[in-house]
């Protein structure tokens, strides 16, 4: 990082906070990972706080990465807020590295996906003072959610009466299936109006299920989830997807006592619109 972006000053009672010039903090954190691809991390309250205010980023390390993993603080403050840290004053989160995306888990408040946050994209742009990302759609967000799949070598499925509005002009045409796999008669109906599903080539099963939540409530996309989840078990990757505001609502819906009983909180992970586009711009674009 000093070769990249000059000066880095570690700041004072902290072994993990650093300042990067005058212009962002990172907040760095390592594990090893445990079985089933885990990372388990300590955030500390005292660290946190002195992130507020500025661009800022929880760095997530673990060996052989790839790639840097920059979780930008701002996204998250109002989370972290609504959460409540153990006894050691520290905010207990994990990391899942899976086959279709990685996610964060934060105890007390539900999984988010950061697939978009791997790189040095954002800290580039925090450094030189911008951010760019364009106001999509709901089409634009199903088009760019298709693209990723279909570039992980997932077959996908979007409802075919969403299909003529896909937004061809932000990535290369891919290939949408025809019909949902068998196997899943008794949810039929509501998989057939999911704005994405990823299914794995060559078998019936779903990798992930992903509802676009632009316009509508997030607790009617959450019951659709939920439907989904309790009459197969097994699919256990979910996702509300909608714009950054609506993040918060989302944990305080997530966490009602319905939805913890059903088990959607230990599955379902929230995936906002910049995180689409960065997700998409890193993995498919580049």
């Amino acid at each position: 990082m000093a070769t990249r972006y000059g000066h880095v000053r570690k700041l004072a009672n902290s072994q993990s906070l650093y300042e990067l010039g005058d212009a962002c903090r990172v907040y760095f954190r390592y594990s090893k990972l445990h079985g089933n691809a885990v990372g388990f991390y300590g955030l500390r309250r005292s660290d946190l706080r002195q992130l507020e205010a500025r661009p800022a980023f929880i760095c997530f390390l673990w060996d052989n990465q790839s790639e840097p993993l920059f979780v930008p603080f701002s996204e998250f403050e109002e989370v972290f807020d609504e959460a409540t840290p153990a006894s050691d004053d520290q905010y207990k989160v994990q990391i899942y590295v899976r086959e279709d995306a990685v996610l964060l888990y934060i105890a007390r408040a539900g999984r988010f996906n950061v697939e978009g946050h791997f790189g040095w994209n954002h800290i580039d742009e925090a450094m030189q003072g911008r951010t760019y990302y364009p106001a999509l759609t709901h089409p634009q967000v199903q088009t760019l959610l298709g693209s990723i799949g279909a570039s992980k070598n997932f077959d996908v499925w979007i409802p075919p009466h969403d299909r003529p509005f896909l937004d061809w002009s932000l990535t290369d045409v891919f290939d949408v299936s025809q019909t949902l796999p068998p196997g899943y008669e008794n949810v039929k109906a509501i998989l057939h109006e999911i704005d994405v599903v990823w299914i794995r080539r060559g078998t019936a099963g779903l990798a992930a299920v992903y509802e676009v939540e632009h316009s509508t409530p997030i607790y009617s996309g959450l019951l659709r989830l939920n439907d989904v989840r309790l009459a197969n078990p097994a699919i256990d990757r979910l996702t509300i997807v909608s714009d950054e505001p609506r993040r918060a609502a989302f944990v305080r819906q997530l966490n009602r006592p319905t939805f913890t009983s059903s088990g959607l909180t230990s599955v379902c992970s929230f995936l906002d619109y910049a995180d689409v586009y960065d997700w998409h711009r890193r993995l498919v674009r580049h």
